[in-house]
């Protein structure tokens, strides 16, 4: 591959020293490497000369939590809290397993957009149900090669039942409709272990940008011996235990109601927290939560817009930061989202957290937002020495901007238009090691309009087949509102103001769910 140079360009590095200070210089790329930042580079005479004049050159954007099982559900639902949300999103009862094309059609569309936005790096949760499948799995990974995209890939685990993942469920749930719930035996740790190393034998590293990582979906929907082995195959091979914790109240009563403390102090019990662990969400946390998660080098996966659509809360951003702990900006799937846009994200969390309270000090600014969606999310990704900042050695994962578009017409401060007036469609280039993916708003590595059209060709009859699970899981709305209003009742102890929450640990409350008595196969 012949050497590439980005000259006299404005330079977003993110790195230690500049952070998102503004430098004009040069950008010699090798190898699908970063070789030299600075000024007046010389390159071989066969190296690509790229004008970086009136350009802004930046990390691509690294999207730290995001769910490829939705793409095709985009602009379906709204008006519902994550509990009642799931059962149509994420159907209890389920129907026939995707048809392989369209699990690879679906991951393919979520790049292709993330792609067009400037996101470099995802980390993508994706759900497969029944049972962990290499050959499902594959063709994940064959759509993320075909695009061209650097990511982290895992099916989300569990093998506890639904219900017993849940406050109040067995006791809300009529008997009737319990019965409908018999997923067979749950599947064992040794046997998603054995998943885990054969994903890892057969797909990890491939193309070299992407790589497997390990999902258990929560701590409540997973036992004890399922977490610790997840945590400590993770340990072992480098990867992210990537993870749901504390997203609503219902799953902070969970803990309680449950295990008789929070769920961060009951992963803690485990010792399933530390510099692998990556915990997206992390809204319901007290200052208890935040010092345990900070004192193990936890990174949280922030997900300003899907905790917003599902009702879920604000998470405690600026405590979260304070107490050391590094934060990522994820979308979530595009059903609680509704597109794959870091930009969006990163407007959002801006914005959001001015009303976490009165002290406007503070308030999170536009360049530690910039920080979240760039370097932040590698390292929560477990990337950080690969992409995520613009550094001798680190893949040339980039974004060329035009800086003469309306966006940045005055400009003013570089850091606060990205996170404020830009939505991606200043992007000129996107390149992923190197290599070119998007220019002149096309993609390159695939017919994009091919694709769109076998989409519009074959999702209606998914779409069709969906709506009729979503009819049969509608009886249990009920119970599930019930479940929600209730945890919704419960005083933990979290005194909140305008989604933040004040110190102290929550109250101890007393049990009612003591026993696991059912356990769902994944």
């Amino acid at each position: 591959m012949p050497q590439t140079l980005i000259k006299n360009a404005t330079l977003l590095t993110m790195c230690a020293r500049n952070g998102s200070k503004p430098l004009q210089g040069d950008i010699l790329i090798e190898d699908g490497r970063i070789s030299a930042v600075g000024q007046n580079l010389e390159a071989a005479p066969d190296a690509a000369v790229i004008d970086g004049q009136n350009r802004l050159v930046m990390p691509g954007l690294v999207n730290a939590h995001t769910h490829s099982s939705e793409t095709f559900l985009r602009g379906r639902y709204e008006g519902m809290p994550l509990e009642l949300w799931l059962l149509y999103a994420y159907p209890l009862l389920m129907g026939p397993v995707v048809d392989e094309r369209l699990l690879y059609l679906r991951s393919l569309l979520l790049a292709m957009e993330s792609l067009r936005s400037g996101v470099t790096t995802m980390c993508d949760d994706f759900f497969d149900p029944p049972a962990h499948d290499l050959s499902r799995l594959s063709a994940v990974f064959s759509a993320y090669e075909d695009a061209g995209i650097r990511a982290n890939v895992s099916s989300a685990a569990m093998n506890v039942h639904t219900l017993d993942a849940l406050p109040y469920a067995r006791e809300v749930m009529p008997l009737h409709l319990q019965e409908k719930l018999d997923f067979g035996p749950p599947m064992s740790a040794e046997a998603y272990m054995d998943y885990c190393r054969s994903a890892f034998a057969s797909l990890h590293g491939k193309a070299g940008r992407l790589n497997f990582m390990i999902a258990p979906s929560a701590p409540q929907r997973c036992t004890p011996d399922l977490l610790q082995a997840c945590h400590a195959l993770a340990v072992d091979m480098g990867v992210p235990l990537h993870t749901h914790v504390l997203e609503t109240k219902t799953q902070a009563v969970t803990g309680h109601e449950v295990y008789d403390k929070s769920l961060i102090g009951y992963m803690s019990d485990l010792g399933v927290l530390s510099r692998n662990t990556t915990i997206a969400h992390s809204v319901w946390v007290s200052d208890k939560d935040i010092a345990t998660m900070g004192e193990a080098g936890c990174s949280v996966a922030h997900n300003a817009i899907s905790n917003q659509k599902l009702g879920a809360g604000i998470a405690p951003i600026r405590r979260l930061m304070n107490a050391g702990i590094t934060v990522g900006l994820g979308t979530d799937g595009m059903s609680s989202n509704d597109t794959a846009r870091i930009f969006d994200v990163m407007r959002v969390a801006g914005l959001i957290h001015s009303v976490s309270g009165p002290d406007y000090d503070q308030w999170v600014r536009a360049d530690e937002i910039l920080t979240m969606a760039t370097i932040g999310g590698a390292r929560s990704a477990m990337l950080g020495n690969v992409t995520g900042s613009l550094e001798v050695g680190k893949a040339a994962d980039l974004l060329i901007l035009d800086l003469t578009t309306l966006s940045f017409t005055p400009l003013n401060d570089i850091a606060k238009h990205l996170v404020y007036a830009e939505n991606g469609s200043s992007i000129e280039t996107v390149m992923i090691a190197g290599q070119i993916v998007v220019h002149d708003d096309r993609l390159q590595t695939i017919d994009e309009a091919a694709i769109l059209a076998e989409i519009r060709e074959l999702v209606p009859a998914h779409l069709a087949a969906h709506a009729e699970l979503e009819t049969r899981n509608a009886v249990f709305h009920s119970a599930m509102a019930e479940i929600h209003r209730r945890a919704t009742l419960k005083d933990i102890g979290m005194n909140r103001y305008a989604g933040d929450f004040s110190a102290g640990e929550p109250a101890q409350q007393a049990p009612s769910q003591k026993t696991r008595s059912a356990q769902a196969r994944v």
